[in-house]
């Protein structure tokens, strides 16, 4: 008997990881592009390297639905394929990955894919594909497995890519970029010279190089000769990337009449009174233009790729606000910086409104990374309907859409020349492949460096993953469990029959259900901007819990969740109110980290689907007017669950409470909040800096306040809030600080339940800042700074201290009076006068040989007129940022003074206190506000808060949870009791406003309005 039939049927042989000589012809499968792709006209083999393929490398080459023939077999399917080339990924049901039978040996062998994946980034909305590749535990390292190599990554040994469409995307990028800016110029009421464009043939319409370039040539002869608008300013065209995709745009950029400027031009260029519109000018930026590291070092490539962690990009600051029309062509990848934010977009275009012409409203995003480099790009776009405005949920309605041009096949509107270029790059790779699959080990030409390649361009094969793309293993895992159905996982391959081979994949494996599995509670978290972190970190602690983070941010969320099993995110936009309700009424508990004037849409939806909400904001009226229909509902909607307000409430009731369940009286209530920077990074003029607008900080300034201090009754009107400033407040011997009272703090009488008013001698709420603020912020507002009535054109930055004067005091017109004259007039205090001179010469308003040159930077100059307050905080935001290595820090601080009934005369003295810096996880602001909301909608969500309606923080079952939370995560309040120094009595003789008048009898209420 033959060995064959003592065991049994004979099976199909399985080929060796490295193939023998062949029996039957190798074939190639040159795969049809997605038929939704209505544009896709290019090849990855030309039919001059089909031919040459069949004639050179006896190979068969099977095309899919194609009818321009080059010897080529025309076929339905490439069942039979071992090679499969295509450009953009496969469609799921037209993916095969099963083995090919060798039809005359029987023998099978693995399949090998080389396209445009869309995998190796962790994209989601590939994830489906790429487990087609990966098999489970029990069937990796089966050589039957297929084999996915990525264009992208076929590189030289200098990393530098060598298979691609990246130049003619930059051409294609650059004419679609320039129709779609015509239009949006149209819309504004301008005509540029680039509507021509919209009047001749698309480039997808006329894909032949030479006429493109001959077309856009008479556009820049046009502009040499008549100009670019003068509404437009200098027409400023921003470029990023070193790569091919930038070379393309730089060869087609090449037919206007181009000037190349660098990054620190910019400003000049913009400022000029009249400046040269027959120009074109191009800012080319490098990574060195943009990218800084922490540590203040300077940029240095190896360093970046290696520590990309340690650099932030200054791209939304220093060039975007500048350009007519940006073109992206700067890739990106998970844990590099991006180069743009959604929250620096505002920053951006509040500065780009600044200078006017319409500037960074029209973006070219030829890298097409959804959420990508350019956070805030939702979506691609087709050659069809190449451009669309955006509108991120967060741009206040006063700054503009942005239009995007992101079309995510670009070559295809250039067919011919791109199929050339790519077909001849891409022939080397593919006849190494056919040698190894004809010959194995012992094939003749073994190039070495085309193996390397093809190895680093590979993603999976035999089931697994290589090495450096093992991290997305937990994608796959994560889409296998929460998606069974639609899975197909290549694990059984090695073992299918050989009927269920002959076609594309079947969904086979295991499905995984949650059977026997405990239902999780779910949390709804929208929003994932800087307090998010904390939140979903503490939230995500619970395994019986399951957090869905909905975004308009798709890399922020994705970013949140990455490291936690039991989170998922979704891209949602706020505009749409359908399809986030739908997860509201899927959740039992809604977060919203929103900008407070969604909450109320927000908590509508709550109560119509029953479910609670929680927010950090402070109630607003809005909000108040849902309580009723809150109760009616037995919903909770709970605010002021943050810092300021939240935990400061929490702590300031937890510790009136105990003191007053000690038998104690409160005779005093003071506290104290604030977010300042860290002490290192505080000397800068005000001590302050700003990672948001500075305007909500001058406006604070104006408003009035009310407090009681020492028994006398303090109403302080605007105008005299920053000299009733209380020099110092003692917190702290670490360093030094002042304090200004915080509006009406008597309401907080009954909040606080301090009991009867007439027995409690000082009640205040005060913000804190670093001493030398208050006198400094007057001194602004004593020259005009703070003016929000009038408005100004500033004519320049050295002379906005004698305009605002100008405005303040009309007289001071006269040429005779010199601004030195006037401000004496309007400081009387000389070392006020040298403090405010300082200031004004470090932010460059006035002459001075001290100040470095790299600190004499300034924004361009506002096109519009504005009120000073307006064009005081545009120039603060530039002049007093955060640093990238800077930390912040938070302080809170409460004294309660107590006797006893028993005995007025001994007081104690207790002080609860909270000081805390930013991490380079998180800074302290985004701690001390996401930490406690989370604790608090876990609470609410385990059934232990039993009010209703719109409620803040009073009730016992709220506020103490939540500072158990902040004690376990080390950020809880530090209680002394002491008989000495309080902080009251340092504020009673420290009140700057006058001379208190010892006549004045307890309980008369000061009206500081009256006091001459």
């Amino acid at each position: 008997m033959k060995e064959e039939e003592e065991r049994g049927p004979v099976l199909p042989r399985l080929a060796r990881s490295i193939p023998q000589a062949r029996v039957s012809p190798l074939v190639v499968g040159l795969r049809r592009e997605d038929p939704t792709r209505i544009w896709e006209r290019r090849t990855p083999l030309t039919p001059d390297a089909v031919k040459r393929l069949i004639s050179e490398r006896q190979v068969r080459v099977h095309v899919e639905h194609c009818d321009r023939r080059a010897g080529a077999l025309i076929k339905d399917n490439l069942n039979e394929a071992h090679i499969v080339v295509g450009i953009k990924e496969t469609p799921l049901h037209e993916l095969i990955t099963t083995p090919v039978q060798d039809a005359t040996s029987e023998e099978l062998t693995s399949r090998t894919h080389l396209m445009f994946s869309h995998t190796a980034k962790g994209q989601t909305y590939n994830t489906a594909l790429l487990s087609r590749f990966v098999a489970g535990n029990s069937a990796a390292g089966d050589p039957l497995l297929p084999r996915l190599i990525d264009y992208e990554h076929l590189t030289d040994e200098e990393g530098k890519r060598t298979v691609g469409f990246g130049w003619f995307a930059g051409v294609a990028g650059v004419l679609e970029s320039l129709s779609a800016m015509a239009h949006s110029h149209l819309e504004i009421g301008v005509a540029s010279p680039f509507i021509v464009w919209l009047q001749r043939p698309r480039p997808h319409t006329l894909p032949s190089l030479d006429k493109l370039r001959a077309s856009l040539r008479e556009i820049g002869e046009r502009i040499a000769n008549e100009g670019t608008p003068k509404k437009l300013g200098p027409f400023i065209i921003g470029l990023t990337g070193t790569g091919n995709v930038t070379n393309g745009c730089l060869s087609m950029l090449a037919e206007l009449p181009i000037e190349h400027i660098s990054p620190q031009d910019l400003g000049a260029l913009v400022s000029q009174q009249a400046p040269n519109l027959r120009k074109i000018y191009l800012v080319h930026a490098k990574p060195k233009d943009y990218l800084r590291r922490f540590d203040g070092a300077e940029y240095d490539r190896t360093h970046y790729y290696m520590n990309p962690q340690e650099y932030q990009s200054t791209f939304a600051t220093t060039i975007a606000p500048y350009l007519t029309l940006f073109l992206n062509g700067v890739g990106w990848a998970p844990s590099f910086p991006r180069l743009m934010t959604s929250v620096e977009l505002i920053d951006t275009l509040s500065r780009a409104k600044a200078i006017g012409g319409a500037r960074f409203t029209n973006i070219g995003d030829i890298s097409c990374d959804p959420s990508g480099g350019l956070e805030f790009m939702p979506r691609s776009s087709t050659l069809s309907a190449p451009f669309y405005k955006t509108r991120p949920s967060a741009l206040p309605e006063h700054l503009p859409s942005i239009q995007m041009m992101a079309v995510d096949i670009l070559p295809a509107s250039i067919p011919l020349d791109a199929s050339e270029h790519f077909s001849s790059k891409l022939y080397p790779y593919l006849e190494n492949l056919i040698e190894w699959y004809q010959n194995g080990a012992g094939r003749k030409d073994n190039n070495a460096a085309l193996e390397s390649a093809l190895e680093r361009a590979t993603i999976a094969s035999e089931g697994q993953l290589k090495d450096k793309h093992r991290w997305l293993q937990a994608n796959i895992d994560k889409f296998r469990i929460e998606e069974p159905g639609k899975q197909a996982v290549a694990a059984a391959a090695s073992t299918t029959p050989l009927k269920e081979i002959s076609g594309a994949d079947e969904h086979v494996g295991v499905i995984i259900t949650p059977m026997g599995v405990l239902q999780k509670k779910k949390v709804l978290l929208l929003g994932s901007g800087m307090v998010a972190g904390p939140a979903v970190d503490e939230i995500a602690k619970r395994e019986d819990v399951q957090l869905l983070i909905a975004s308009n941010s798709y890399l922020e969320a994705s970013k949140l969740a990455q490291h936690h099993s039991n989170v998922d995110y979704e891209v949602i936009d706020m505009t749409e109110e359908e399809s986030w309700a739908r997860l509201v009424s899927e959740a039992d508990v809604v977060i919203s980290l929103l900008p407070v004037a969604f909450h109320p849409l927000v908590a509508r939806q709550c109560i119509k689907h029953r479910k609670h909400m929680v927010t950090a904001s402070y109630i607003s009226p809005a909000m108040r007017a849902l309580h009723d229909e809150a109760v009616k509902a037995e919903v909770t909607i709970l605010n002021e669950m943050g810092l300021d307000p939240g935990l400061d409430h929490c702590s300031a009731i937890s510790m009136v409470n105990n003191l007053k369940a000690q038998g104690k009286r409160i005779v005093s209530f003071t506290s104290f909040c604030g977010g300042l920077p860290a002490p290192d990074a505080s000397f800068v003029p005000l001590r302050y800096k700003f990672s948001w607008s500075p305007r909500g900080v001058l406006t604070a300034a104006l408003n009035g306040a009310k407090y009681k201090l020492a028994n006398d009754r303090f109403v302080i009107p605007e105008q005299r809030l920053l000299r009733s400033y209380f020099p110092s407040v003692p917190i702290t011997d670490e360093f030094k600080l002042e304090g200004l009272p915080n509006r009406d703090s008597l309401a907080y009488s009954s909040i606080y339940k301090l009991g009867d008013m007439s027995q409690v001698r000082t009640l205040l709420r005060g913000t804190l800042r670093y001493p030398g603020f208050s006198k400094l912020m007057e001194s602004f507002r004593a020259i005009g700074f703070l003016e929000v009535q009038k408005t100004l054109r500033l004519e320049s930055w050295s002379s906005f201290v004698r305009q605002s004067l100008d405005l303040q005091f009309p007289t001071s017109k006269n040429s005779l009076t010199t601004p030195m004259h006037i401000l004496k007039q309007a400081i009387s205090d000389p070392e006020q006068i040298e403090d405010l001179h300082e200031a004004l010469e470090w932010m460059s308003l006035i002459p001075s040989n001290n100040v470095p040159r790299s600190r004499s930077a300034m924004p361009p100059l506002p096109a519009e007129s504005m009120a000073p307050l307006d064009i005081f905080a545009y120039l603060l935001s530039f002049k007093l940022r955060y640093e990238p290595h800077e930390r912040d820090m938070v302080v809170l601080a409460h004294e309660i003074i107590t006797d006893t009934p028993a005995n007025h005369s001994i007081e104690e003295v207790h002080h609860s206190t909270l000081i805390t810096y930013g991490t380079p996880k998180a800074s302290a602001m985004a701690r001390t506000v996401g930490m406690p909301v989370a604790i608090a909608a876990l609470n609410v969500l385990d059934g232990m808060v039993p009010v209703r309606g719109v409620v803040g923080p009073t009730d016992p079952s709220i506020y103490k949870p939540v500072l158990w939370g902040m004690e376990e995560a080390g950020l809880g309040m530090k209680d002394v009791l002491h008989t000495g120094r309080s902080i009251e009595g340092s504020l009673v003789p420290g009140l700057h406003v006058v001379e208190r008048d010892p006549l004045v009898p307890e309980e008369k209420e000061i009206d500081w309005a009256s006091v001459p």
